[in-house]
């Protein structure tokens, strides 16, 4: 079993506008030494996830990479595709609903936005937690308001597991998030976006880097 490190961790998306999708970020990912590379797909059914999935998972084989490869909510599309972990947010399964499907060889990441969460989180057997939004983010419609870095701290003092914070992070304040407590930062749009992904990926790894986190 892969250990689990947290510190650079990328979320994929489709970006039709920019003739980018969940393949181009992942290579990007890996190229710039991401530490794990999640696929989030809001969209497609569990049939195109999956084969998105599967795609991505030989991308990341063929690399050889010790980059730890998550799926977003689908447990199902998670054990399909041999993921080595699985994230789920508070309107999916509960961290104990999906502990009981992908079993204790999967690692189970989940949401939370205030301490009562995360707390219930780390009694259910979650393995990390997504905690924000920290800043507002326009990658995610329905996202809770910004818990901000007061919010971070709170959750950080409340439990023991690890945290990597998620909403709104880029490259002018990842180390402020640090600072304040979490484990790694989750970047969607700052790489995403980006004019050059993979060196905005490297940019965030020697950030990362600086303060002794993931690999």
């Amino acid at each position: 079993m892969k250990q689990l490190k947290l510190g650079l961790y990328l979320i994929t998306g489709a970006y039709p506008n920019l003739g980018r999708g969940h393949l181009d970020i992942a290579r990007a990912a890996l190229a710039g030494g991401a530490d794990v590379i999640q696929i989030r797909e809001k969209e497609a059914g569990a049939k195109q996830l999956l084969g998105v999935a599967l795609e991505a998972r030989d991308l990341l084989d063929k690399n050889g990479s010790d980059c730890l490869f998550f799926i977003n909510d689908d447990v199902d599309v998670a054990l399909a595709c041999e993921a080595d972990g699985v994230h789920v947010g508070r309107d999916d399964l509960s961290a104990g609903e999906a502990r009981s499907l992908c079993g204790p060889a999967m690692f189970l990441g989940v949401s939370a936005s205030n301490v009562l969460e995360a707390e219930e989180a780390e009694q259910e057997g979650a393995d990390y937690i997504g905690v924000g939004p920290i800043f507002a983010t326009p990658s995610k419609a329905d996202a809770a308001a910004p818990i901000g870095m007061e919010g971070l701290r709170l959750i950080r003092e409340s439990v023991g597991m690890p945290i990597v914070a998620i909403g709104g992070i880029n490259h002018d304040n990842a180390a402020g998030v640090l600072e304040a407590g979490a484990d790694g930062v989750a970047v969607i749009s700052a790489v995403a976006t980006a004019a050059d992904m993979e060196e905005s990926v490297r940019r965030l790894r020697r950030l990362v880097d600086s303060f002794g986190k993931g690999r």
